[in-house]
């Protein structure tokens, strides 16, 4: 069977910017008695644009997860296709997706990738960038930067100030053309990809074009201890 919509979970990080020591990763996490990562399925199927899941983790959590996704997507009509290994880096994780579920696309397949710890992904966001797909070669969702942004040189004074105007920060889910993006990540040296911050740069590098949509503010990503208690105070009512 050949798929056309397939999210990529990015579920293989470790959480270094939480503080402390962490056995278990962030998206591993209770919250509401349930795992950060759970919360972000469960978001996911509610949107019935999507055909087709992977998650990228590591292997000592497969096991953990498997259970978890089958009881998730029971009766649904989004299949499982497994998991992949994590790379060096975030970029190297998405390729390793990429490449794993590449016999199962379709020649108009849409990728879509999301990080676990975006537990409060919407329905609508989903659809919004599902609809902006036919645009150009991908869609990601933005907000805009409301601080005043600077440039300091030596980190002890202000060399530039930043017109905020033109600058957008990014949210995952990000969808592209699966195949255009699989041939823009494979054209990178392995050097290159390393150096990646963001999944759309080795988009914009091969000339795709991504089309920018309004993003959520409740979409946020779980980075910090505050975040983490954030979210626990929305799930928990505290």
């Amino acid at each position: 069977m050949k798929y056309r919509r397939t999210a990529i979970i990015l579920s293989g990080g470790v959480g270094n910017r939480m503080e402390g020591n962490l056995r278990t990763p962030k998206q591993y996490m209770a919250v509401a008695g349930r795992p950060v990562i759970e919360h972000t399925l469960l978001r996911i199927r509610e949107w019935r644009g999507m055909d087709s899941i992977i998650i990228v983790a590591e292997e000592k959590w497969q096991d953990y997860l498997e259970p978890l996704i089958n009881e998730i997507f029971s009766g649904r009509s989004i299949s499982f296709l497994g998991f992949s290994f994590p790379g060096n880096n975030r970029q190297l994780s998405i390729l390793n997706a990429l490449r794993d579920i590449k016999e199962d696309m379709s020649e108009d397949a849409v990728v879509m990738v999301h990080d676990a710890v975006r537990p409060r992904v919407s329905e609508e966001l989903l659809a919004r960038c599902d609809a902006a797909i036919g645009k150009g070669d991908g869609v990601m969702p933005y907000l805009h930067i409301k601080d005043t942004v600077y440039i300091s040189e030596d980190g002890d004074y202000i060399s530039e100030n930043i017109s905020r105007d033109r600058l957008y920060a990014g949210q995952t889910p990000e969808f592209y053309n699966f195949w255009k993006y699989l041939d823009a990540n494979e054209a990178l040296s392995h050097e290159e990809i390393l150096s990646v911050k963001g999944s759309s740069e080795p988009a914009v590098m091969r000339g795709m074009r991504i089309t920018l949509v309004q993003g959520d503010e409740a979409n946020f990503k779980i980075t910090t201890k505050e975040d983490m208690e954030y979210f626990r105070r929305i799930k928990e009512g505290r």
